[in-house]
């Protein structure tokens, strides 16, 4: 397009350049125009501001999957905890204390209970202290032969008489009388030399049966004979005063 007039260059700016000024303004006044129109169309900011909070009470109001799930594992764990306590309310203090120190890490053990320290047998009371040796490889008749010397008798002179014994159930007489003697220094704080041998006796035991090639092919039969040795022993002031009475 060719301009109206032709623009002179000795006045001012050529006409090409005033129309593109012109241009550019009307351009400009018809956006603002525009803008206007769509201010005064637009909704007030006030109703914007009031649905953002219905929008948010809305999904409040309407709880999803997941937050089911979580509200279902705090139930669940508060019975848990609930039921431990009643159990842990019926245990016993000990075995309570045993299961808090677990969940602690491992704490020291409880030390066991002293054992309450064995009192002296007073002088006057009955204290009868036995010992027994069973299974032994004797007759009981030929341990008879034995007991019936030492019975009555106080331990050193027992032990005097089945030392120079020359039978062979000497030797478990003697293991049986200090068996009862170390019985009697252990469990009931005695002393071995002021007892006396109360009681010496021997029983039969089991019979062990075996057999012997005999004349004209025969077989006898051999018996291997045990018995049961048991000594008991008192205190000697004791035996005195049964005696006297």
């Amino acid at each position: 397009m060719t301009p109206s007039k032709p623009g002179d260059p000795s006045q001012g700016k050529p006409a090409e350049a005033e129309k593109a000024e012109v241009e550019a303004a009307e351009a400009k006044q018809a956006a603002a125009v525009e803008a206007a129109q769509e201010q005064a169309q637009a909704p007030a900011p006030e109703a914007e501001v009031e649905e953002a909070p219905e929008a948010a009470a809305s999904d409040e109001l309407e709880p999803t999957a997941a937050d089911e799930a979580a509200a279902d594992a705090a139930a669940a764990e508060e019975e848990d905890d609930v039921l431990t306590d009643e159990a842990e309310a019926d245990e016993e203090p000990a075995k309570r204390r045993r299961r808090s120190r677990s969940r602690k890490g491992g704490g020291e053990a409880a030390a066991p209970a002293p054992k309450p320290a064995r009192e002296r047998v007073a002088p006057g009371d009955r204290v009868l202290v036995r010992a027994q040796a069973k299974y032994v490889r004797t007759s009981a008749r030929k341990a008879r032969l034995v007991c019936d010397h030492i019975r009555g008798k106080s331990v050193p002179e027992a032990r005097a008489i089945l030392g120079f014994t020359p039978r062979a159930a000497a030797r478990d007489w003697s293991k049986v009388l200090e068996s009862a003697v170390a019985n009697a220094e252990a469990n009931h704080e005695l002393i071995g030399d002021e007892l006396k041998v109360a009681e010496a006796y021997a029983d039969e035991g089991p019979t062990l049966k075996r057999y012997r090639p005999r004349a004209m092919g025969r077989a006898t039969r051999i018996r291997k004979r045990t018995s049961h040795l048991t000594i008991t022993l008192a205190p000697a002031a004791n035996e005195s005063k049964e005696r006297s009475r």
